[in-house]
């Protein structure tokens, strides 16, 4: 399965932010329960993040991510890409 990656930067204040941390680590573990191989940390410099994960295609690498509630709650800008592995 291709990998995709998510790269994000907050928009809001991180005391709203917060409020949505604890859903986001549980959509991120059903991810990874599904079989996604999903994989999610933040810069340790400055606000953002990236989600590294599996998808059979990007219309649902779109739809994994558009369902992130980091997303849906309009935290987070971002920018998805097909990541294409050269060494493993």
């Amino acid at each position: 399965m291709p990998w995709f990656v998510k790269i994000e930067r907050g928009i809001i204040e991180k005391a709203i932010f917060d409020r949505y941390v604890g859903d986001h680590l549980a959509y991120v573990r059903d991810l990874v329960a599904k079989g996604h191989q999903a994989k999610s940390g933040y810069w340790a410099e400055y606000g953002g993040g990236m989600l590294l994960f599996e998808a059979a295609s990007m219309a649902e690498a779109k739809a994994i991510v558009e369902a992130d509630p980091l997303i849906a709650n309009h935290c987070v800008e971002y920018e998805l890409h097909e990541w294409k592995i050269v060494v493993e």
